[in-house]
């Protein structure tokens, strides 16, 4: 069942009543892990470093921590800067197992005057989980954070 992506928006806007990007970061990652079925962890990992994704704000189990770029699915994203939706995580051959109940993933890359700030990833025990659809309104929600946020 895909969520509705339209209110889901409309109540984000409303949740990120400050400009800071770690109270958002932190109330994004909860509020998607509560809306948003099927899933075991939602969360942020930014770019800190060159080539090198650092832990951020997250919901679910421990995560792994860095991530460079030239690794997993979180690290292809940051590295094209583009949308990655995998389908089933097992067969892809670099893919970061920090919690082995994850099957299928979805990050989204947070790109902010032409600079990568970082990405929203998205996990979830269910092959296939995400569809376009999914995709789709997962990378709106990612816009209400960013404009809802300095990421300066």
């Amino acid at each position: 069942m895909t969520p509705d992506y339209d209110l889901l928006a409309r109540q984000l806007e409303a949740l990120l009543d400050t400009r800071d990007w770690l109270t958002n970061s932190a109330q994004t990652s909860a509020f998607l892990m509560q809306a948003v079925p099927d899933l075991n962890w939602v969360g942020f990992y930014l770019q800190r470093q060159p080539e090198l994704l650092s832990l951020g704000p997250f919901q679910g189990k421990p995560a792994c921590h860095p991530i460079p770029f030239d690794k997993g699915v979180c690290g292809a994203a940051a590295r094209s800067r583009q949308t990655q939706r995998i389908d089933d995580v097992h067969a892809v051959a670099d893919h970061i197992a920090c919690d082995a109940a994850s099957s299928a993933e979805l990050v989204v890359p947070i790109v902010t005057a032409n600079r990568l700030w970082g990405v929203l990833d998205l996990d979830s025990p269910l092959k296939h989980r995400f569809n376009e659809a999914d995709q789709t309104g997962i990378e709106r929600l990612t816009a209400v954070f960013v404009a809802s946020s300095d990421l300066t």
